[in-house]
This record gives structure tokens, sequence and C-alpha cells, in this order.
């Protein structure tokens, strides 16, 4: 380093480093072969320092990406310290409890060297959509059920591709060249992100990024800090009941804020499930810290720093700390849950200001077409795979209504229709809001979605399904009223189960209702022109206007 960093220079790095990292994450984008990666976004990418520390990470992404990445790049140099790799090195591995929580997350981590110093790394993390195994299901009951596993190892060794590494992989998935492809995705978007770091120090006279990091790092952390020392002290208490699989599932956590932490406790929540709904401990942290950070502190920016102001404990082979050999595909049903957990404790300790829980859980419509999996290979004409991304109803805020078909707290994008119609035989017949799923409240929760998809071959597809809130809604708060729940069913009449594998015969249609958002407040209290501005866009039916919120159709309470 040939100088001290001014206050200015230090923001100008800033805004230069999310830049990098934003162009790190749209060159996997761009370059991805999944419609998980290319359209919805279910990705992660970041820089970190020598120390394994994630200094800044790009905007798009998902939390539970993210903040799990976060914590994996400090595996990766326990097994590779930094000292032993050289330029062209790129690491990788899919490991549930040292990467992003299951199989069908692969990790990328690639050091950065300017003039012949390892200086940082990058690392990535996307969704493909096939590890092999029983596929795309919660009916795993050992992770060894669950797919190809790939120890941290390295993809490339000094610019050369580990090709024994890729042969095992295109022989063990069932769409290898988007498996592949996306994990050269991986790779090239840490080169580019390395790239652009190099410019940038090189512009700014920057050796090394120590200074920096500790900088940027240090300022999160008393940010933090300085956030939870004006929240008041104590410990609260907050539970949940959902679907679970072969019993329902509690999750309960206390949270404790203390001068300058914040802690989260899971002691109390159901135990190990025989299937594949378990969620590792790396993975309840990212969603548990990015709940706190919501509710606390959304404005700090997201690194090392601002995550260690969480502190997430839980008991060993509990749901939310499943051990190996655990099954844990369907993590994020569990993941995905908890900042209701955390909100449901920050209401107590700050009133009126945290929202009604929501689907949470996404309502993602994993189609599949194979010989074995939906019929003998004469009874399919054209195999496929493909995860499309959807979401019920979010819950209902203090001050605003719930976000429908929206799905928080993972923040994918939605997958086009139009895309998944060109990739695959698939037909989406019907995508609409799904009216009255609006949890009733003085803020309306959020929407679920109604849909209709079927295979335009005319043979049998499979839908896999991992779906939360079939049986227990989401609720409201404050007086408001619980959103509507899930549904799965055939046009021909037949419903499924909330979970598992399930056959769409052919010329059949699968109809998805996907829960809505609790509400917030008393029904009552609703403005009645904003009820009645629902009854005419079809959000809320006639006859809900009068039973629940008692204005009729015309926006005028009803007559005595």
């Amino acid at each position: 380093m040939s100088h001290r960093l001014g206050e200015i220079e230090v923001q100008i790095l800033w805004n230069r480093l999310i830049a990098v990292v934003e162009e790190q994450a749209q060159t996997l984008i761009r370059t991805a072969f999944s419609t998980a990666a290319r359209e919805a976004g279910d990705i992660s990418a970041g820089v970190f320092d020598r120390r394994g520390r994630m200094i800044a990470q790009a905007v798009t992404g998902t939390p539970g990406h993210v903040n799990s990445m976060a914590r994996s790049v400090g595996h990766f140099l326990d097994a590779y310290p930094l000292d032993t790799l050289v330029a062209g090195d790129v690491l990788i591995t899919n490991d549930p409890w040292k990467g992003t929580g299951h199989l069908f997350d692969l990790t990328v981590v690639t050091p950065t060297f300017k003039n012949g110093h390892a200086v940082g790394l990058f690392a990535c993390t996307t969704h493909v959509v096939d590890i092999g195994g029983i596929g795309q299901s919660p009916s795993g009951r050992q992770i060894y059920h669950e797919g190809l596993q790939i120890p941290m190892m390295p993809l490339a060794r000094a610019g050369q591709m580990n090709e024994d590494l890729l042969r095992i992989v295109r022989a063990n998935v069932r769409e290898p060249v988007q498996v592949v492809g996306d994990i050269y995705g991986l790779a090239a978007c840490n080169d580019i992100g390395a790239a652009r770091l190099v410019e940038m120090m090189a512009e700014f006279g920057l050796d090394d990024l120590e200074e920096l990091s500790e900088t940027i790092i240090s300022r999160s952390r008393q940010a933090m800090a300085d956030a939870i020392g004006k929240l008041p002290r104590g410990t609260w208490t907050s539970s949940m009941t959902i679907d679970g699989l072969e019993a329902p599932v509690t999750l309960v956590g206390s949270l404790t804020i203390d001068a300058d932490v914040v802690r989260v406790d899971y002691t109390g929540t159901s135990g190990i499930s025989s299937f594949a709904i378990n969620c590792p401990l790396c993975y309840t942290e990212a969603y548990t810290a990015f709940g706190v950070k919501c509710a606390i502190a959304p404005w700090i920016p997201n690194n090392a720093g601002t995550l260690d102001a969480v502190i997430v404990t839980a008991p060993d082979s509990c749901i939310v700390n499943a051990q190996h050999p655990a099954a844990v595909y369907a993590r994020s049903i569990i993941g995905h849950m908890l900042p209701d957990i955390v909100f449901g404790c920050l209401d107590q300790a700050m009133p009126g200001t945290m929202p009604a829980e929501g689907t949470s859980s996404l309502w993602n419509l994993s189609l599949v077409a194979a010989h074995g999996l939906t019929g003998r290979a004469d009874e399919v004409r054209t195999a496929f795979n493909v995860t499309t991304f959807h979401s019920g109803g979010a819950g209902a805020r203090p001050q605003l209504d719930g976000l429908s078909a929206t799905p928080f707290p993972s923040g994918v994008r939605n997958v086009p229709v139009e895309v998944t119609e060109s990739i695959t035989p698939v037909v989406v017949w019907r995508k609409e809001l799904r009216t009255d799923s609006g949890g009733a409240g003085r803020q309306r929760g959020g929407l679920g979605q109604v849909m209709e998809v079927s295979n335009r071959d005319p043979s049998p597809m499979g839908i896999y399904h991992r779906f939360e809130r079939v049986r227990f809604p989401a609720r409201g708060r404050a007086g408001g009223r619980e959103g509507a729940v899930g549904r799965l069913r055939l046009s021909s009449g037949t419903e499924f189960p909330d979970k598992g594998l399930h056959i769409v015969p052919a010329g059949d249609r699968v109809i998805i209702e996907m829960p809505g958002g609790g509400g917030y407040g008393d029904p009552r209290t609703r403005d009645p022109r904003r009820v009645a501005r629902d009854v005419a866009y079809g959000l809320v039916s006639a006859e809900e206007a009068e039973r629940t919120y008692g204005v009729a159709a015309d926006g005028a309470p009803p007559k005595s």
C-alpha cells in the first residue's frame, strides 16, 4: 500500500467494489445454462479478503446463498491455504455443511493475484437443475440418496480444468449440458471479478486489500453495534408450526438483544426428520441473520462485519441443525420460515413494526419427464427436467399491504412462462392472482397465485413438490386474519399431498393454488375505498368484502 486511504477514497473504492461484484454476478447470469441462474437469479457472488472474510456481495442473489457462502470460504481456506494456491487455480464443492445447504448448490472459489501475490478471493454459487440421485424430491432418507457429492477439490489447476471431475459430473446428472455449462459460468464469473478487481487496484495504486477490507468490515460491524444498542434489551421467544412431511414441524426461536449482538437460539425446535426437509446450520444462520438485518438495519452493507453481529445456536440433530448424513435437499422449506420466527420475537420487543407471516417457502414447479420416473421409455416422447420459480403472497406490513406472488425472503425472480414453454413441451394455461387468498386486515396480506400446467406431448409428466402452508396457514398479526392455505390437484379431480413426486397423466392438467400472506390489523378498520378497489380488481370477492371487511361491493358499509 503506497498511501493511507482517505474518506472520499474509501467511499469511491466501496462503490467500485459493488460494481465489481455486480458484474461478477451478471456474468454468471449471462453465461449460465439453467433457468435457476439466468432467469431466477438463484445465485450469489462476492469478494473476500485473504482471511476469507466477505468484503462485499453482489446485489443480485439470494440471502441463503450469499450468507452461507460468506462462511464457506473459510472452509475452503482450511482445506487449501491461500499460500498453496497459484494463479489459475479454482476450487469447487457442493458439500451441504461447508457450502450452502444442499447438493444442488455448487460453490466455486477462485484466488485473485496481483503481481504474483494473492490479494483476495472471489466466490459464487448457483443452484443447478440436477445433481443425480432421486432428483428434486424430499423423499431421500440420507445424503447418499440425493445425488453426486463433490468434496472440496480443484475445479482447475493453473488454468487447466479438471476434466476427470467434469466427466464424473456428466455421468451422474440428467442434464449434463446444463450442469457443466453452469460450472463453466461459475468459473467465468469469478475470473471477471478478479480482472476488474486488479484493474481497480492498479487505478488507485493499491498493492493489497488489507486496509480497505478492514475499514469496510469494521465500520459495518460498528454500525450494527450502534443499531443494536438502540434496541430494548431482553429475550423474547416465538414459535410456529408448519406442515413438515411425516409430521408437523414446530420451530421455536428465542432472540436475545445484548449490548452489541443479537443471539438467536432454536432450543425447543422439532428433531431431525427422516426425510429431506432437514436444514444444516449454515443455512439456518443465513436466513436468521437475514431476518435480523431486515428488521433492525437493512441499510448497512452485508459483509463479514454485519454477519458477525448475529450469533445463531441450535441443538445438535434438531431440524435446523441437521448433522451428516441427514437428507437435506428441501432445506429451504425450513430455512425460509426462520425470518418469520425472528419477526415474531421482535414484534414483542418492538410492537407495531414487524410484518405478518407470509407464504415464505417457495412454490417452485419442478417438472420432469423421463424413463423410469414418469413412465417407460416408449411412453416419454420428450424427456425434460426443469425448475420454474414461483411464490405465494407475503405477509402484510404495519403500514402497507403484503406483496402478492412475491418470494420473500428468498428474493429469487419468477421464471417467465415463455421461457419454460420454449425449452420444454410444458404449457402454462393459466397464471393469475388467487382471489381472497390474502389474509384480511387493516393491511391485507399478499395474494397467492393460481397456475394450471400440462405437458404438450401426449405423455405423462411428473411434478416434484415440497410445498408448505398447505395445512398450517400464514398467521396474521395485530388482529389480522390468516392467509389461505395452498392446494395441489389435477383438473380431473385428484388431490395431491404437499410433498413428493406425483404423475400428471397425459392429457390432464395440474392446478397449483398458492397460499396467501397473513393480514395486519383489524379488517373492519380497513379503508372502505381500498376494499372497493380490491373488489374491482378481483383481489377480494364481493362476498368476502361484506362478510369480513363489512364493506358492500360499491365501497359503502352494508345496510343493516
